[in-house]
């Protein structure tokens, strides 16, 4: 059984910068504990950072959301101070251009295909962090179509959304697309 922690997009512009929430603010113990918990379990850990350049308002993201945000190597793109530490050194950093990471998806299949794990059977991956209604669907489902055996899970209260009524659609749209959400 390979086992994987996913924390999504835990960047300060994500917490307390202009993309910030109080939603993001308060599960940031509890995402903590987690990776805590995940390295003590020897859990392959992996921690997206959402990635722009200066031209974002120029790109179709920054033109429909004209709110610049986790631009490259300023102090909103690195990931927020406590997640960091409680990720410790082993964790791998995915850097993803949009919402989803094709990146991720495929380093998650060779890690299978490393282990004999056809389609993802024998791996279980669990997501977390922001934003449930954007990011962690997206890469939620980019996972389930690369590994559709896998078992996908996300917990709930270790995700913050856009607003709370999205955050609650997109665990609506998570359990639909069989993630196992608790």
């Amino acid at each position: 059984m390979v086992r994987v922690l996913i924390v999504v997009d835990m960047q300060n512009d994500f917490i307390d910068g202009p993309l910030g929430s109080p939603e993001a603010k308060n599960i940031l113990p509890d995402v903590c504990a987690r990776l805590h918990q995940a390295r003590a379990q020897g859990e392959r850990i992996f921690l997206t950072l959402d990635t722009h350049g200066p031209d974002y308002l120029d790109t179709q993201e920054g033109r429909l959301l004209p709110a610049p945000h986790c631009i490259r190597d300023t102090p909103g793109w690195k990931l927020n101070a406590q997640v960091e530490e409680a990720a410790g050194p082993q964790a791998q950093l995915v850097e993803k251009g949009s919402f989803g990471s094709p990146k991720l998806a495929r380093i998650l299949a060779a890690l299978c295909q490393d282990k004999g794990l056809d389609e993802g059977k024998g791996m279980e991956i669990e997501l977390c962090g922001v934003c449930t209604d954007i990011c962690v669907v997206s890469n939620a489902l980019l996972i389930k179509a690369a590994l559709p055996e896998a078992h996908l899970s996300l917990n709930g209260q270790l995700c913050a959304g856009v607003t709370p009524e999205k955050h609650q659609a997109a665990l609506e749209v998570l359990r639909s697309c069989q993630v196992a959400v608790s």
